[in-house]
C-alpha cells in the first residue's frame, strides 16, 4: 500500500517511561525508583537501602546477577516468564559497566583488560554488549508493558564549552560511548540532589569566607543546565522537592502512562 498524507493520523504516547536516575550517593535514587508500581529490582550493585524491603520489592542480589550474561538472562526471565511486575529498576548502570568490559575481554581473548587492542577499539567493541542490553530493555517495555528504571551514580567532570570558559559539571559515571547509547534511549534523565545555598561573610579588613548552607531539601532536576546533565519528554517541572513515597505520584501527574496493578500483581 503506498504511504499518503491520507493516512496521517494523530498518536499519542502511552508507553511505559524509562528513566535514569543519577546523582550522589545516598540521596534516595533507589527509594525512588522503588514507588514506581509493582518495581522489581536488578541490585547489581549490592545497595539496596534497608527500607526498601524485598517483599515490597523483591528482586536478585549481588550475589546471582555476578556476571553480564547474569543480568541479561535475568531480562530474558522477565521477558518470558509470567509475572506481575510493572517496572524493572536497574541499580546501578555504573556497577554494570565493568561486567560488559569483562565480557568484550572474554569473547576477544584479551588478557590485559579493555584497553588491550589500544586506541580506544575495546570500548568500540563494547558497543554492541549495551546495544543488546538496551534492545532487551526495549523488549519489556515495549512487549512486556514494564517502565524502566535505570540508576547511576554521578561523577564531576571538566567541559570545555566552545562558547565560554571551561567548567566543571555533574554528569553519569559512565564511559562517553556507553552514556551517549543510554542517554539517547531514556525518555528522562532525572539528577537528583541536595539544594545548596552559598554565603558571603564578612571577615574584616575587606576579606569575605564563603560557605556552602542547606541541603535539606532533596530536589529533582528534569532540565539541563550548565551545572548538570537533565531530560524529559513529559513537561515536568524545571525540578521539584522530592519528598519521600512522594516522588512517584508527583511526576505520575505528567505521564501518560498510568498503570493499574491489582493487589495479586503488586505481590507477585
Amino acid at each position: 500500500m503506498a504511504i499518503s498524507l491520507k493516512s496521517l493520523n494523530r498518536q499519542t504516547v502511552s508507553q511505559p517511561p524509562r528513566f535514569l536516575i543519577y546523582g550522589p550517593p545516598g540521596l534516595g535514587k533507589t527509594n525512588l525508583a522503588a514507588e514506581f508500581p509493582a518495581p522489581v529490582l536488578l541490585d547489581i550493585e549490592g545497595g539496596r537501602p534497608a527500607d526498601v524491603p524485598a517483599e515490597v520489592v523483591p528482586g536478585w542480589g549481588p550475589d546471582v546477577l555476578a556476571s553480564y550474561d547474569a543480568v541479561i538472562e535475568a531480562i530474558q526471565s522477565l521477558y518470558t516468564e509470567d509475572h506481575g511486575h510493572q517496572t524493572l529498576i536497574f541499580d546501578t548502570l555504573d556497577r554494570f559497566e565493568p561486567f560488559v568490559w569483562a565480557k568484550v575481554c572474554e569473547v576477544e581473548g584479551w588478557t590485559k583488560g579493555i584497553e588491550t587492542p589500544g586506541y580506544g577499539k575495546g570500548y568500540v567493541a563494547a558497543d554492541a554488549y549495551w546495544r543488546d542490553l538496551l534492545e532487551g530493555l526495549t523488549a519489556l517495555r515495549r512487549d512486556r508493558n514494564m517502565a524502566i528504571v535505570l540508576i547511576g551514580h554521578s561523577t564531576i567532570e571538566r567541559f570545555d564549552d566552545p562558547t565560554t570558559v571551561s567548567y566543571s559539571r555533574y554528569d553519569i559515571r559512565l564511559h562517553k560511548r556507553a552514556l551517549a547509547m543510554v542517554q539517547d534511549e531514556v525518555d528522562a534523565i532525572l539528577f537528583l540532589n541536595q539544594d545548596v545555598t552559598i554565603k558571603s561573610t564578612d571577615q574584616g579588613f575587606n576579606k569575605k569566607r564563603t560557605h556552602a548552607e542547606g541541603g535539606g531539601n532533596r530536589m529533582i532536576h528534569t532540565e539541563g543546565r550548565p551545572a548538570f546533565t537533565a531530560k524529559n519528554r513529559y513537561g515536568f517541572p524545571e525540578r521539584f522537592i522530592y519528598r519521600k513515597g512522594q516522588g512517584f505520584a508527583e511526576l505520575a501527574k505528567h505521564l501518560p502512562w498510568a498503570p493499574v496493578v491489582s493487589a495479586e500483581a503488586a505481590a507477585a
